[in-house]
C-alpha cells in the first residue's frame, strides 16, 4: 500500500483549517449564545425562585392575616355573645324590678282601697248606729228622760273638785243652760235650784232652746262646760266607733 504523504498533508491542513474556521466562526458564537441562554435561564430561574419565595411569603402573610381575622372574628363573636348576655341579664333584671315595683304599687293600691273601703263601711256603720240611736232617743223624749239627763248633769258637776273652779262657777252671776224644748217657769226654777246646790251658790242662769240636743241639757259658763244630752252622747259614740275602725 502506497501512502501519498502530500495528499495526507493537504487533507490534514484542510481539516485543521476547517476545525479552526468552525471553532472561530461557529462554535464560539454558538457557545456564547448557549452561555448567554444559560445565564438568561439561570437569571429567569433565580427570578422565578425569588418570585416564588415572595409568593410564599405573601401566602404566609395571607394565611396569618386570615388566621388573625378568624381569631378576631371569634373574639368579636365572644364579645358580642357576652355583651348580648349582659344586656339580656340587665333587661331581665330591669323587667323584674319593674314587675316588683308594679306588684308593690298594686298591693299598696289594693291595701289603700281596702282600707278606704273599710273606713267607708265603718263610717257608714257608725252613721247608721248614730241614726238608730237618734231615732231611739227621739222616741224616748219626755219628762222622765229629761230628769235622767238633769241628774247626770248634776252628777258631772258633783265630780268637780270642791273649791277653786267649782267655787268660781258657783259665784258666777251668769250661766247659760240649753234644752231641746222650751221649759216652763217651774221647770226652769227646779233646774236652776239643782244646779245652784251642786255648785254651792246661786248663779243666774239664762235658758235657751236648741232642738239639736234631742234630749238633755247643756250648761255653759265662763269657766264651765257640762253637756248632758243625747247629742253629746251620739257624738261620743261616733268618736268611739271611729277609734275602733282606726288601724
Amino acid at each position: 500500500m502506497n501512502i501519498d504523504w502530500w495528499t495526507l498533508g493537504f487533507q490534514t491542513v484542510n481539516v485543521a483549517v476547517l476545525i479552526w474556521l468552525l471553532g472561530h466562526f461557529f462554535w464560539k458564537p454558538v457557545a456564547a449564545m448557549i452561555a448567554a441562554r444559560q445565564a438568561d435561564a439561570q437569571k429567569l430561574t433565580g427570578e422565578a425562585m425569588a418570585a416564588k419565595a415572595q409568593a410564599d411569603i405573601a401566602l404566609a402573610e395571607v394565611a396569618a392575616t386570615r388566621a388573625g381575622f378568624s381569631d378576631e372574628r371569634k373574639a368579636i363573636l365572644v364579645d358580642a355573645h357576652r355583651a348580648a348576655d349582659k344586656q339580656q341579664a340587665a333587661r331581665r333584671a330591669e323587667a323584674e324590678t319593674e314587675i316588683a315595683a308594679l306588684h308593690a304599687t298594686a298591693e299598696a293600691v289594693i291595701a289603700k282601697n281596702e282600707q278606704a273601703a273599710a273606713v267607708a263601711w265603718q263610717d257608714r256603720s257608725s252613721e247608721l248606729a248614730v241614726v238608730i240611736a237618734r231615732r231611739l232617743a227621739e222616741r224616748l223624749k219626755g219628762e222622765v228622760v229629761d230628769a235622767c239627763f238633769l241628774d247626770w248633769l248634776i252628777a258631772e258637776i258633783a265630780k268637780m273638785p270642791t273649791g277653786g273652779e267649782k267655787a268660781r262657777n258657783g259665784r258666777q252671776t251668769k250661766l247659760e243652760a240649753t234644752t231641746p224644748r222650751p221649759l216652763k217657769a217651774a221647770e226652769r226654777q227646779h233646774i236652776a235650784a239643782m244646779i245652784g246646790n251642786a255648785l254651792g251658790g246661786s248663779p243666774a242662769i239664762a235658758f235657751k232652746t236648741d232642738a239639736a240636743l234631742i234630749a238633755g241639757i247643756e250648761l255653759r259658763g265662763e269657766h264651765l262646760i257640762v253637756d248632758s244630752s243625747w247629742r253629746a252622747d251620739l257624738a261620743a259614740i261616733r268618736t268611739d266607733l271611729g277609734k275602733t275602725s282606726a288601724p
